[in-house]
């Protein structure tokens, strides 16, 4: 039984398919090669496809709009290539479904690591339990308006939010009362393993705490389990 993961590597430019192809078979992937929206959509018919590593720009359809139709159909992991370094476009990419995105020119070690763990979270990690459909989200006195990416509490006063802050709390309402360990909590957020004495999620949630928390030190949202990582204890709802 073939065990290695299949990846279509979607790019009109024959220089850039070709070769990212060879790399990846070397590194232990399946690869079928596509030049168009059109050739994917067949190959996806004919090959059971773990991952799609498309390029945006793409004549006909562009990719962007393929993203879109496989996530709703078939919800496959999506890795965008795109020569576009603007914040705005990499934004509109992850809002029709892509789970990553590398910048052309790429290293190709750098996209094989962002492949790995792109399908190590499809695989591994737990799924989203709480819908968020809704720009708004309510847990405890607050407000999250992922919009905005900023937080209301019940006095009003809105609490901005910084990027990383923004992804982590993203992924804790998703899983209201799941234990999530920090490896779990970087793959969710950042896409990369946690290295030894990595505490970058600790200092995260250290900041998160500090904005969302009556007492900090004695937190009721964001609670510590020891040894397993950490908890969102408070029940999450669509905002009025």
């Amino acid at each position: 039984m073939e065990t290695r993961p299949h990846i279509l590597v979607v790019d009109d430019q024959r220089d850039i398919r070709e070769p990212l192809g060879r790399y990846l078979e070397k590194h232990g992937m399946r690869v079928t090669l596509a030049g168009s929206a059109a050739e994917a959509r067949e190959a996806c018919k004919r090959h059971s496809v773990d991952l799609v590593v498309l390029d945006i720009m793409m004549p006909g359809e562009d990719g962007l709009s393929l993203c879109r139709s496989l996530r709703e159909s078939a919800n496959m992991p999506v890795i965008l290539l795109t020569a576009m370094a603007e914040d705005a476009d990499r934004i509109v990419g992850l809002e029709v479904g892509a789970d990553d995105y590398v910048v052309k020119p790429f290293n190709p070690r750098e996209l094989l690591a962002r492949i790995k763990a792109v399908l190590r979270r499809a695989t591994t990690l737990p799924q989203s339990m709480q819908p968020v459909s809704e720009d708004r989200m309510a847990f405890g006195e607050w407000v999250f308006d992922l919009a905005r990416r900023e937080v209301m509490g019940a006095d009003g006063v809105v609490v901005p939010l910084s990027t990383a802050e923004f992804r982590l709390l993203s992924a804790f309402v998703q899983r209201p009362g799941m234990v999530l360990t920090r490896d779990q909590l970087l793959d969710l957020t950042s896409g990369r393993e946690a290295h030894p004495f990595d505490r970058s999620i600790d200092n995260q949630i250290s900041r998160l705490r500090r904005k969302l928390e009556a007492d900090p030190k004695n937190p009721e949202i964001i609670k510590t389990v020891w040894g397993g990582g950490y908890v969102f204890a408070a029940a999450v709802k669509e905002a009025s």
